[in-house]
């Protein structure tokens, strides 16, 4: 969404490719305002997900003012994963330098590729999945993120916390989580609840 905002070059774009070149942070405040603007856009009328946002309290907040002033039925999924499982996979994840594609790299593994399906360029680690460095993001997280699940748990939203290293990957936690929408009311994109123009978060 900031990126969008940068290649746009609308003026709120300019004060955020302004922060990110001097290494500032985007403040609270800027990106609640980029959150608004992005989730009144027509592709968010059928309802919307936050994915890596609110990472602050102060976020959090701002958010749940937003979200009662525009009447959005909110759920809140939490993926929970033992910080052990996280390292692994980060630490054993590799990535191609030329085109991006990721890789799972495992110490017990029969065969692992050192180089690209794609184009042949070798593996490398990239500079933010080192395990010291994923360790310091994960202790960020605790001091940060953390506190915003205890925000919502405390502020009545619909909160569900599920396993994220569960069988069946990613499109079993996805179907899972379909599964609770569906319960919650949520309805797929084109069949809208008769009568109802709300919407869903």
């Amino acid at each position: 969404m900031l990126r969008e905002r940068i290649e746009r070059k609308d003026p709120l774009g300019l004060e955020v490719a302004g922060l990110i070149q001097s290494g500032a942070l985007v403040p609270d405040q800027t990106v609640n305002r980029l959150v608004e603007d992005r989730i009144a856009q027509p592709d968010g009328a059928a309802g919307f997900i936050l994915d890596g946002y609110p990472r602050t309290v102060s976020q959090a907040k701002i958010l749940n003012e937003l979200l009662q002033r525009l009447q959005v039925a909110t759920v809140v999924v939490y993926l929970k994963v033992d910080y052990n499982v996280i390292i692994a996979r980060i630490a054993g994840r590799r990535q191609c330098p030329v085109c991006g594609a990721i890789y799972s790299w495992s110490p017990n593994a029969s065969v692992n590729s050192q180089v690209c399906d794609y184009d042949g360029s070798r593996l490398v680690v990239r500079e933010d999945d080192r395990e010291e460095v994923v360790t310091q993001r994960l202790q960020a997280y605790d001091r940060q993120t953390a506190p915003v699940m205890d925000f919502f748990r405390s502020s009545g939203y619909t909160f569900w916390e599920l396993d994220g290293a569960g069988s069946g990957g990613p499109q079993a936690i996805a179907r899972r989580i379909q599964e609770l929408l569906k319960d919650f009311g949520w309805k797929p994109a084109g069949q809208p609840e008769p009568g109802s123009d709300g919407k869903q978060a």
